[in-house]
């Protein structure tokens, strides 16, 4: 139970450094009103989780231990439910039910496409 502790904290460690990073680069350009940084992070933790998702369906080197690291732990630590939640709070809040709408529904959209996308590009993975 330790070693999978670990292997989630590590991950988790590494995707929430990864978040702020990119949330801050994408910051600097995702300026209008839509959350575009925590929009676009979330929808490429969606893709990362599909292929990941994918390759685990069809390749024995994708073990538990290697589920814990990426899937649970990177992408956990990636993807930011919270903050999207947050957001869209915030958008209702002053009044922008129809940012907020757009804001929630594509960003399910998104998550769901890029989740499928992404076992697709785990189908051009060819095994040996």
């Amino acid at each position: 139970m330790i070693k999978e502790l670990l292997l989630v904290g590590l991950g988790g460690g590494a995707g929430s450094a990864a978040r702020y990073l990119c949330s801050t680069a994408l910051g600097r350009i995702c300026t209008g009103a839509f959350p575009g940084s925590t929009f676009a992070v979330n929808a490429a933790g969606c893709l990362l989780m599909g292929l990941l998702f994918g390759l685990s369906e069809k390749s024995i080197s994708m073990n538990g231990e290697m589920k814990l690291l990426l899937a649970t732990g990177f992408c956990g630590g990636y993807t930011t439910f919270s903050a999207f939640s947050a957001e869209n709070v915030k958008l209702l809040q002053e009044g922008r039910f129809a940012l907020a709408f757009l804001y929630a529904s594509t960003s399910v959209l998104a998550g769901l496409t890029a989740f499928a996308a992404g076992i697709l590009l785990s189908k051009l993975y060819k095994t040996q």
